[in-house]
């Protein structure tokens, strides 16, 4: 099962109002970041690995071609440092958010992103039960409300119907169509 770390802004802190920013960084091989490193990198907007990754790659491939080594070594490095990007992916990414003042909340095994975001925000909000005022929330433990029960908005009588008595496509009930 894949293992999933979730990162939360410190400006903002870690409240109800910030749990739209959560991040979840999967632990693991990630195929992409091998496969096509550049693209991987930016689209994760990890611009000072992108930086670095790039100018390893090419100190790594003119210093070998200096030294007058085949081009067959020189594939099988760039091949090396496409898995090693794989394997430190999620190590990366974490990297770039500890650097943006980023914290670690918790750890969690999940087999997917929304099983991970499943099984943290139930622990997350059984620790924060009753700390936490949240304005927003709506109880939906209890029945809906009908119409019987005096002084709510909705208690009052419905509006007449027109003259025909019925609304819409069929003007008589049990009419033809």
């Amino acid at each position: 099962m894949p293992v999933y770390t979730v990162h939360a802004p410190v400006g903002n802190g870690a409240d109800l109002a910030a749990t739209d920013k959560f991040t979840f960084v999967r632990d693991g091989f990630h195929f992409w970041a091998a496969f096509a490193s550049v693209v991987w990198l930016a689209w994760h907007r990890l611009w000072l690995a992108l930086t670095g990754w790039i100018l390893l790659t090419l100190v790594i491939d003119v210093g070998l071609a200096k030294l007058g080594v085949g081009r067959g070594v020189i594939l099988l490095v760039d091949l090396v440092l496409a898995l090693l990007i794989g394997f430190e992916a999620a190590s990366l990414q974490r990297w770039t958010l500890s650097r943006r003042k980023w914290r670690q909340l918790d750890i969690v095994v999940a087999d997917d992103e929304e099983a991970a975001e499943r099984r943290f925000f139930d622990r997350w909000a059984a620790r924060h039960r009753g700390i936490v005022n949240d304005q927003w929330s709506v109880d939906r433990g209890a029945p809906p409300p009908t119409r019987s029960v005096p002084g709510q908005p909705f208690s009052k009588p419905p509006p007449p119907l027109p003259q025909g008595g019925i609304i819409g496509l069929f003007p008589e009930p049990g009419g033809s169509r």
